[in-house]
């Protein structure tokens, strides 16, 4: 968290701003997100608005399709209006960490069982929204944010936010490059293999603190998964519920192999994942800082 800057919108509709989430400084991030209050103090928001020159109408268009879901591991968007020219939406604050500001506080790649557990987590996610006909099309490790309840899944709709279909998106601010599917950055359609994709490369960053690793690098458990799911061809990716039935079999065999599929659960999306002790004491001191906040003047903050 920082202060916020000389040049930030004070009010979001009703909400005063009261300090800026910071992106890590190698994190693309499609938004810019901050806390906010309401006038009354009685509530807590995380308040996103697009990145100056990015389309805000295709933005605010993404942002209503969110408010309008409810799919259990998105994080789910409550209100969505426009202040000064510029939309914003809303989410009810809980105190979170991005994935890479976790693996900073971690000093270095989460443990082998927090990444097993965010894979399942995300998996079940994924293979949820995509049984429903959405495709979140946005997922990177600065999407992910860790809570003590399990993973949330921001930046919903930020790849076809970027630019429309047919139009390259390689190179466009708030996109990692790692994440971003090949089929997307030339301009194809976001589709649920895309998807797949960036969960390879979200999986990738946390196991080893980069997006595109060498498969050595990889740990044995979720070698073979996460190799498939960076498949540069669609068409050898796996779907997301066969991500989540290889995970659920605790599979660890150097080559993937598709196990039977079975529907996803809430609970494979919303499962707590155990965190470093640095990770949640980082959660925790967001949260002091968080309730210190005072709407009349800025927050003292690390």
């Amino acid at each position: 968290m920082e202060r916020l800057h000389h040049d930030d919108p004070a009010w979001a509709g009703p909400y005063v701003a009261l300090a800026r989430l910071a992106p890590e400084p190698d994190q693309a991030v499609p938004e810019h997100r901050f806390i906010g209050r309401s006038a009354d103090g009685d509530r807590t928001f995380l308040v996103r608005r697009p990145l100056p020159g990015s389309d805000p109408a295709r933005w605010a268009m993404e942002a209503e399709h969110a408010r309008r879901l409810s799919i259990a591991g998105f994080l789910p968007v409550e209100e969505v209006g426009v202040t000064g020219g510029l939309p914003w939406c809303t989410t009810p604050y809980v105190p979170a960490l991005s994935l890479p500001a976790a693996l900073r506080a971690h000093g270095g790649p989460l443990p082998e069982p927090a990444v097993q557990a965010l894979a399942t987590a995300l998996a079940g996610t994924l293979a949820t929204a995509h049984a429903h006909g959405v495709t979140h099309a946005g997922l990177s490790p600065a999407a992910v944010l860790l809570t003590a309840d399990g993973p949330r899944l921001s930046c919903f709709g930020a790849v076809r936010a970027a630019a429309p279909d047919g139009e390259r998106r390689s190179g466009l601010p708030g996109l990692d490059s790692g994440s971003l599917a090949p089929e997307q950055a030339s301009g194809g359609r976001p589709r649920p293999l895309g998807d797949v994709y960036a969960l390879g490369a979200v999986l990738a960053r946390a196991s080893t603190g980069h997006t595109v690793p060498e498969s050595g690098e990889l740990p044995t458990s979720l070698r073979a998964v996460i190799s498939a799911c960076l498949s540069r061809d669609p068409a050898r990716r796996p779907q997301a519920h066969e991500v989540l039935a290889h995970l659920r079999t605790g599979a660890s065999a150097a080559t993937y192999t598709l196990p039977t599929a079975h529907p996803p659960t809430a609970l494979d999306a919303t499962a707590p994942v155990p965190l470093p002790a640095a990770v949640v004491a980082a959660v925790a001191r967001q949260s002091a800082q968080v309730l210190a906040a005072e709407l009349s003047s800025s927050p003292a903050l690390d």
